[in-house]
């Protein structure tokens, strides 16, 4: 039915009339999933207020994933101080899924600055029992990971190692941000090769720009607070490669400007890329308000990946990670 070389339009258009030949409607609430080959699992998108004035409601966003042929969305919650301007619960994700249940799969974020002790002593953690008991509880509402991961502290500081510790312990996929001021990290990754050696099978999904730009060897501190404006050749010994070769609880979520531009920049390395690691990528759009432009679809389609490349990215590697099956 698809081809390697099928466009965007025509892959749309074709899940749309596999839809309605066996009689499957899509509805904006609660309603069937379209039964395109490659429709989309989003992992990453939020809800409420990011941007001043522009806050996506739910409709909306089920809205655009009937646009654009997503089928399944998931709803990251922000409530870490420096995350964004405006919160956006655990509880507001929940409610989300509680209206769209087949549609919108919730996340839950915890920062564990409001709910552990700082260390007593180098080596001593205390604390992450209750985080566990609050994950768990959030698990019972449905959340299927944690995230948006996006705290001021480095990426492995003890109060988010103990984090780490309680997702490992209840079974919950941590979704991260990782730039210079959100769980920063240097050139090499070597707090987030830290997390990885620490916690071999807890799942961790990379996103933003010091993530991205680690896909480089010769990636700079100045890297990891921007997005490079132009084509730029990625020079090979990144880290993202060498961390996802020895670490398979390594993803990488193709979401927002990074995971867009990162392929965008060199797209012959990039599409190398994805084929490479096609097991440990998965499809993102970090849908933050209404109208706004998505260029991962039309620059996905345009790369003319396999098609066993793109059913894992699209959607399989989500429904392995989120056991959404």
């Amino acid at each position: 039915m698809n081809t390697a070389r099928q466009t965007r339009r025509q892959f749309v258009t074709a899940g749309v009339a596999a839809s309605t030949t066996i009689g499957v409607a899509r509805s904006t609430r609660g309603g069937s999933r379209p039964a395109q080959k490659h429709a989309y699992i989003d992992i990453h998108t939020h809800l409420g207020t990011f941007v001043y004035g522009k806050e996506l409601t739910a409709d909306e966003l089920v809205r655009m994933m009937d646009q654009h042929g997503v089928e399944r969305a998931c709803v990251l919650p922000l409530v870490s101080p420096e995350s964004s301007p405006y919160p956006q619960t655990s509880e507001a994700a929940i409610a989300a899924h509680k209206r769209f249940p087949d549609r919108l799969v919730p996340f839950c974020c915890v920062d564990p600055r409001c709910s552990t002790m700082p260390p007593l002593r180098p080596g001593h953690v205390v604390g992450t029992r209750g985080i566990i008991d609050i994950l768990k509880r959030y698990q019972d509402a449905g959340c299927r990971g944690l995230g948006e991961h996006k705290t001021g502290l480095p990426l492995d500081h003890p109060q988010l190692m103990m984090l780490y510790e309680a997702c490992n312990e209840v079974g919950l996929p941590i979704l991260f941000h990782l730039d210079d001021i959100r769980n920063p990290d240097t050139p090499g990754l070597p707090r987030l090769e830290n997390v990885l050696k620490t916690f071999p099978s807890l799942p961790l999904i990379g996103h933003a720009a010091g993530f991205w730009a680690s896909i480089s060897g010769d990636a700079t501190p100045a890297d990891f607070g921007r997005y490079p404006e132009v084509p730029k050749p990625i020079a090979p010994g990144g880290a993202l490669d060498r961390l996802m070769a020895k670490h398979p609880n390594l993803y990488g979520d193709l979401s927002e400007p990074g995971g867009e531009r990162v392929i965008a920049r060199d797209r012959t390395f990039g599409r190398d890329f994805i084929i490479r690691r096609a097991n440990q990528l998965v499809f993102g759009t970090d849908w933050l308000m209404p109208a706004q432009q998505i260029p991962q679809f039309e620059l996905l389609e345009s790369l003319n990946l396999p098609d066993d490349v793109r059913q894992k990215i699209y959607r399989d590697n989500a429904l392995r990670l989120l056991k959404l099956r």
